[in-house]
């Protein structure tokens, strides 16, 4: 699991700001599909937001992340209300589309 400085998950977080949900978990929790579609919009767009539709409990939030997080290799860069901004660098420096800030701006 990647780790990231506090400033670099802000400066994530702005990014998302915009975004709309690309993944939806619903009462089945994290599936197989689930872990795909994460898996493919991480691949093109490395900053992606997962909506937790059927969970509303914080810590079944927290524990869903931190399976999404292990099964994608990506990182939860914040929460807010019911969904969550996750980040993966690409492996391919050519499809980066986003470049981290190295330390605070």
């Amino acid at each position: 699991i990647m780790q990231l400085a506090g400033f670099q998950k802000k400066y994530l977080r702005g990014l998302a700001h915009g975004a709309k949900p690309v993944v939806y978990v619903g009462h089945q929790g994290v599936t197989d599909a689930v872990i795909r579609a994460a898996d493919e919009a991480l691949n093109t767009h490395e900053l992606i937001k997962i909506k937790f539709v059927d969970f509303k409990e914080k810590a079944q939030k927290a524990a869903l992340s931190s399976e999404i997080e292990r099964q994608t290799g990506s990182a939860l860069v914040g929460m807010t209300g019911h969904v969550g901004v996750f980040y993966r660098r690409h492996e391919d420096p050519e499809q980066r589309r986003i470049t981290l800030p190295e330390r605070g701006l």
